[in-house]
């Protein structure tokens, strides 16, 4: 099967976005003491950051070919 150029070039701005939302200066912003439901602040972040990636990647790779 061969993929798209527009779902590489939307993987590609993911795999950018990630290491932007998990690159020190960001995660700097979120090693405070905290805590939401129990779960240190930073851990939340990385945790829901990391699910919004592999959810957007899903939509992108599962999508119905246009």
């Amino acid at each position: 099967m061969k993929r798209s150029g527009k779902t590489g070039q939307r993987l590609a701005a993911i795999f950018m976005m990630g290491c932007v939302v998990l690159n020190y200066p960001i995660l700097f912003l979120f090693a405070r003491q905290g805590e939401i439901a129990g779960i240190p602040l930073l851990f939340a972040y990385v945790f829901g950051a990391w699910s919004l990636l592999i959810g957007l990647m899903a939509l992108v790779v599962e999508r119905p070919r246009e």
